[in-house]
């Protein structure tokens, strides 16, 4: 290589380095003005937030805090969204312990732990008085969400009509999508107290259906539901050969009221499946440890979806619920005096700013229809929760992210200390009379 060859190939070089610092410099200067400008004006904020809301169904308020965390810096962000109550701490030790054992870095199958199974059994016979079959009636799950998710995988084909409640938790109707299934929504209203009302499903759509998912308690009105409702679909479903799918993760966490159960059905070995969890109940949601208890040709499909999905959960989790389950069936009912006194001063709190927000019969959540400002204001759900976010720093659920039969309603989670939560609940009120 020459002189000027080399003198050419330096040029190139050092264009190109140039080049490159121009680009990462005006990438700088794109982050900062994303930074600190109002994102409105590109509708970053909806077109993000909202559409995951919509999509993927997240009705988690931690992404919509997390969210703006980030874009704002703010360290007076009050995310209300997992909650800061402890599981027992001999649980916790003897899942510490069960890590440090060889076997815990090996693979599931798809069943589960025979013990475990053994563990869902006692627990129903203590919890519901009802005899369950360990090896053909339980299965472990990652979290009762797995259940509602993969049994339409596993028991629809493609254009079978299924049926949700509307609002319902996004993941019972992401699991139908996912099927690939013609969904049919069961109006709520709260005129009917959020029951399910059966005159308006015709003899036809009954005909028709393969599923119905349903879950009470229910996410997100807070109501505790009636076990007579739940009777009355597992007969008409019976008839018409349509599977029940009752997702109830709430079953220990009614305040007010007796839950219904899926298994206190009497013919729920018929066409029926109940998913549960020690998410809530146990304070453990991040462990993701969850079981299905349902007729035996259910659980079985189920089975054959989740060999093709998944290898289930960490043996030293898995032995974590079994001490759960045997030692602590308990727990969650000691969680009740604390739920109790947050709900009860929260919802106090706002209704003496004029607020109208329905008492509660589930622990953990409030469910209210947007304040009477919101409404003069031209405020959708999703509206109020972002402008009450950044005037007040508290993250609320838009409605509409549980369906179109939540729009103008917003969800609070009761998962921070009472003081926290009755000082949030002012600062919303503050928000809301700027």
């Amino acid at each position: 290589m020459g002189p000027a060859d080399f003198s050419k190939q330096k040029n190139k070089l050092v264009s190109f380095f140039c080049g490159f610092l121009v680009f990462f410099f005006c990438f700088l200067v794109f982050l900062g003005f994303l930074a600190f400008s109002d994102l409105r004006i590109f509708g970053f904020l909806d077109s993000v937030h909202f559409r995951v809301l919509r999509i993927f169904g997240s009705s988690d308020s931690r992404i919509f805090g997390s969210l703006y965390s980030r874009i704002f810096g703010s360290s007076d962000l009050r995310i209300i969204g997992s909650s800061d109550l402890r599981p027992p701490a001999a649980l916790l030790h003897s899942m510490a312990s069960g890590v440090m054992e060889s076997s815990s870095s090996s693979y599931c199958l798809q069943a589960g732990l025979r013990p475990f199974h053994a563990a869902v059994a006692d627990w129903c016979r203590h919890r519901f008085d009802v005899a369950v079959d360990p090896d053909h009636e339980v299965q472990f799950l990652v979290g009762s969400q797995e259940g509602t998710a993969h049994l339409p995988l596993a028991v629809l084909d493609p254009g079978d009509a299924a049926l949700h409640l509307d609002p319902c938790y996004p993941s019972h109707t992401g699991g139908l999508h996912l099927a690939g299934a013609r969904t049919k929504a069961l109006a709520l209203s709260p005129e009917n107290d959020w029951r399910p009302d059966l005159t308006t499903i015709s003899p036809q759509l009954w005909e028709q259906l393969k599923l119905f998912v349903l879950g009470y308690p229910h996410n997100p009105s807070a109501r505790v539901g009636d076990q007579e409702d739940l009777n009355r679909i597992t007969a008409i479903a019976a008839r018409h050969d349509v599977v029940i799918a009752h997702d109830n993760p709430y079953v220990d966490l009614a305040l007010d009221g007796e839950p219904p159960s899926l298994l206190q059905a009497s013919n729920w070995r018929e066409r029926g499946i109940e998913f549960f969890s020690l998410s809530k109940g146990w304070c453990l949601g991040g462990f993701r440890l969850g079981f299905a208890v349902g007729a035996a040709p259910l659980i079985a499909a189920l089975r054959r979806a989740k060999a093709v999905i998944d290898f289930n959960q960490s043996l030293a989790l898995q032995q974590g619920a079994i001490q759960a389950l045997q030692r602590f069936p308990d727990w969650p009912r000691q969680l009740h005096p604390t739920y109790r006194e947050r709900r009860d001063r929260v919802v106090e709190t706002l209704r003496a700013r004029g607020w109208s927000v329905p008492c509660p019969e589930m622990a953990m959540y409030l469910w209210f229809p947007l304040p009477d400002a919101a409404h003069r204001r031209g405020w959708s759900d999703e509206d109020a929760a972002r402008e009450l976010l950044q005037r007040s720093g508290v993250a609320l659920t838009p409605g509409s992210g549980f369906g179109g039969g939540g729009r103008q309603w917003l969800r609070m989670a009761l998962v921070r200390p009472v003081n926290e939560l009755v000082d949030a609940a002012s600062r919303l009120a503050d928000a809301m009379d700027d």
